[in-house]
């Protein structure tokens, strides 16, 4: 038995497996100068929610990648494997960001999760679970390091 057919738990439908695809080469070649390539991937009603907001629609997502990516000066994403059952998809990755504001543009890695919805060859729902901490509170200069002391001794 192999790893994919563990976690193939019932999905028939090829599309999912292409849109699948299609969603990882996207974010690994997003950029502040190509958001009009998030239409290839999500649907015009498209739902999407991270840990710093929610949007509806694809004007409102590509505004608020946008405004993410402005300052990124990378950003890619090692994929983890899928679990697929039917249009439903979760799929772990690492975030390798380098960021203006972040660390100083040194880089930054993030692990999550995307749960997603798949329709039709489309994206219709995209929900993003990461540690912000992890992100964001960790790079801080003065509360980075009160953070990272902290995580140590829980550890």
């Amino acid at each position: 038995m192999t790893t994919a057919s563990i976690i193939e738990m019932s999905n028939k439908d090829t599309s999912v497996h292409e849109t699948l695809g299609r969603f990882k080469q996207l974010f690994n070649n997003l950029c502040a100068g190509n958001m009009a390539e998030l239409g290839s991937v999500y649907s015009d009603d498209v739902r999407f929610t991270d840990p710093f907001s929610s949007v509806r629609g694809i004007v409102e997502l590509t505004d608020y990648f946008s405004d993410a990516y402005a300052n990124v000066i990378s950003c890619g994403f090692d994929f983890g494997e899928p679990v697929i059952n039917g249009p439903d998809v979760c799929i772990p990755w690492v975030m390798h960001l380098q960021h203006k504001r972040i660390r100083k543009g040194k880089p930054v890695k993030v692990d999550g999760i995307s749960q997603l919805v798949i329709r039709k060859g489309r994206v219709t729902s995209h929900r993003d679970y990461f540690d912000v901490g992890q992100l964001l509170y960790e790079n801080l200069p003065v509360m980075g390091g009160v953070i990272r002391w902290i995580r140590s001794q829980a550890g």
